[in-house]
């Protein structure tokens, strides 16, 4: 008898798509439209997110994400769509307990 490999991923499967679940990194742009001083300008950053989602597709310029879906039929919802510019990092996240 034939055993199946069990994935080490979690992920879902939708509309019978097997979709994996990421711990993305990335850098978001912030703004401020307030006045400012000189010594204030270089102190507004740029804010560290993180992202959990399972990747539905990714090119070489954009990474598309969701983080809720019908069981019923492939609705997703929650989407993200990232440049890949902004991203730092993408990790699958593992199905061993922490």
């Amino acid at each position: 008898m034939l055993k199946r490999k069990k994935t080490k991923y979690k992920h879902a499967i939708v509309g019978g798509k097997k979709y994996y679940l990421y711990r993305i990194t990335w850098i978001d742009p912030c703004g401020d439209s307030g006045h400012a001083e000189a010594d204030e300008v270089k102190k507004l950053l740029p804010a560290k997110m993180i992202t959990q989602g399972y990747i539905f597709d990714k090119d070489k310029k954009l990474v598309w994400t969701f983080a809720s879906y019908d069981t019923e039929s492939a609705v997703f919802s929650d989407r993200n769509v990232l440049p890949r510019c902004l991203i730092q990092k993408m990790e699958k996240v593992d199905n061993r307990p922490d």
